[in-house]
């Protein structure tokens, strides 16, 4: 049975760089076609990418990851996917920048047991670290609405020459589209403003 590997790369957003962690994927000599990259958020495993490679994972293959939180950020589903995919599929995990979370190693009870531990005390960091990250988003969200900062798309206040367009549409002598160009605003502006006339 030959082994084959995998990595899984995953960013939070569309603007982030996976560059980084590709290399690393590379660097264990992974081909490419068996790197699968997620852009989006960690707070669960409903991600196409990362589902994709789960239907690829073999018993004996290796799955590689950069680090821990690029495989996800609650802690109780870190460890459903690990039991998932190392005691159900029978694959092996590789955390690259934690040499102690490597299955294909420390296969005794005393290895498994410390790596186990390991991972449970990373995973809770790593659910830790996101609520971190939601409280000062929120405690920032605050500060910037008690000094008048708007969130949300700019009100759009009616113009003289949406009145007069407004007027004349209502009235039947210019169609919709002449009263939106008359109006010289956007279709969904002229409508959400007719909406609260």
């Amino acid at each position: 049975m030959q082994t084959k590997k995998f990595g899984y790369v995953r960013v939070s957003s569309k603007d982030q760089n996976e560059g980084r962690q590709i290399e690393s994927m590379k660097a264990q000599g992974i081909e490419e076609r068996d790197i699968f990259i997620d852009k989006q958020s960690g707070k669960d495993f409903n991600r196409e990418k990362y589902q994709a490679l789960k239907q690829c994972l073999r018993e004996g293959d290796i799955l590689y990851i950069h680090s821990l939180d690029r495989f996800g950020r609650n802690k109780d589903e870190i460890l459903n996917e690990w039991q998932d995919i190392t005691k159900k599929v029978k694959s092996d995990i590789i955390v690259l920048d934690m040499p102690l979370l490597d299955t294909t190693k420390y296969k005794d009870s005393m290895g498994s047991f410390i790596s186990d531990l390991v991972l449970q005390i990373l995973s809770w960091m790593a659910q830790e670290e996101r609520e971190r990250i939601r409280k000062r988003q929120r405690e920032g969200i605050v500060v910037a609405l008690k000094k008048g900062v708007q969130f949300g798309r700019p009100k759009v206040n009616p113009t003289e020459e949406f009145y007069k367009a407004y007027r004349r549409w209502q009235s039947g002598e210019i169609t919709a589209t002449l009263a939106i160009k008359e109006a010289g605003m956007k279709r969904t502006t002229f409508y959400k403003l007719v909406k609260e006339q």
